[in-house]
């Protein structure tokens, strides 16, 4: 019995989301210790004790459902961002919301507009649901807004942007995503999706809260896997208008954000300083990765997220498999189409230190 042609179309033609190597991985692959992971935009800070504290009083709890509609956590949300709860989604992790916007709104006539070199979960889910991708032609490795205008018809239905790009780390200025929305029609659903923007400089980020007042159909997708250090915990929320919040709401699995989630991201929330302190360790290392870069003769595109991609000009399977080698797990993204490149998180400076060694060593012994 064949069951691959029992699955619905767009399945049929998906190959898996590949992650980053995890350590354990690499340890029994290759028998080596002292491990740095730089390769999937973790928290080299983890996460703040008052977050530790918050799920250790929920364990005694966890024969409990979860509060399936997150009344405190939204609560928290909508304070700190100053929107009401009911514009609020909780979803596991980001990539959850990414896919429950789709299932809502997008059917197989519908076509979903997208990046080229944009985040992978984007052309997954419309694959995953047999809607017609219409992925536009970067430019300068980030989002030709003015491509998305010119690919929108009567069969447009979503429209997606992640600001900063993952993996690029291109960023659109709060006037390029305005000028935009004003010509989208209402009808079209536009995601921003902003994962990485705790990492922009406060006097260039989005007010993406703003927008939404003026522009009913655009959904804010935001994740507390990045700064907030709770990537294991699968924590993510969107604000969008109340009508549509509350389709996402009848979409959505019920007890989709774990009591422990739930609890620690009211803690990370209302941790400010421990945010700032993520940030600005974020915008020191990667003025180090970019000078390493010039001193080498290395380009590298210019990123306002917690990682950096780096064009080795050659294939950059064999470095990555170097790295590996010397301890060190990057990202390669050449199911990105861009094979010359690895992408590398921002670590802690000591970890950083360890890629820059690393790559000095393993491009001297390719020189000789």
């Amino acid at each position: 019995m064949k069951f691959l042609p029992l699955a619905n179309q767009g399945v049929q033609s998906l190959s898996p989301y590949q992650a980053g190597k995890p350590i354990e991985e690499l340890e029994r692959e290759l028998g080596i210790t002292n491990i740095i992971k730089l390769a999937s935009n973790e928290n080299p800070f983890g996460f703040p004790e008052s977050a530790k504290q918050a799920i250790i009083n929920q364990l005694d709890e966890l024969t409990r459902y979860p509060d399936s509609n997150g009344f405190a956590l939204k609560h928290c949300i909508a304070e700190k961002f100053a929107v009401q709860p009911e514009q609020i989604t909780l979803a596991n992790g980001s990539n959850d919301f990414i896919e429950l916007v789709a299932h809502t709104f997008a059917t197989e006539q519908d076509e979903i507009i997208y990046s080229q070199y944009a985040f992978i979960v984007y052309p997954l889910i419309t694959k995953a649901i047999n809607a017609v991708a219409r992925e536009i032609p970067a430019k300068n490795w980030g989002h030709d807004l003015d491509g998305f205008l010119a690919a929108i018809n009567d069969k447009t239905k979503l429209i997606y942007i992640a600001n900063p790009n993952n993996p690029t780390g291109n960023f659109l200025t709060e006037t390029e995503i305005d000028d935009f929305l004003r010509q989208v029609p209402e009808r079209i659903i536009v995601v921003l999706d902003e994962a990485y923007t705790e990492f922009t400089a406060e006097h260039e980020r989005v007010d993406s809260f703003g927008l939404l007042k003026k522009y009913p159909n655009l959904v804010i997708s935001r994740t507390l896997s990045k700064a907030y250090g709770l990537a294991g915990l699968r924590i993510g929320y969107a604000v969008s208008n109340p009508e549509i919040a509350d389709l996402f709401n009848r979409v959505r699995q019920p007890f989709n954000v774990n009591s422990l989630a739930q609890a620690a991201a009211i803690a990370v929330l209302k941790d400010d300083v421990f945010v700032q302190q993520v940030a600005e360790n974020n915008r020191l290392e990667m003025q180090r990765y970019e000078t390493f870069c010039q001193q080498h003769g290395l380009d590298y595109i210019p990123s306002k997220g917690n990682f950096i991609t780096i064009d080795f000009k050659q294939p950059a399977a064999p470095l990555y498999q170097a790295l590996l080698h010397e301890g060190v797990i990057v990202r390669p993204i050449a199911g990105y189409g861009m094979p010359n490149h690895l992408r590398v998180s921002i670590g802690l400076p000591e970890e950083n230190q360890r890629f820059f060694t690393a790559v000095e060593t393993i491009l001297h012994k390719a020189a000789l």
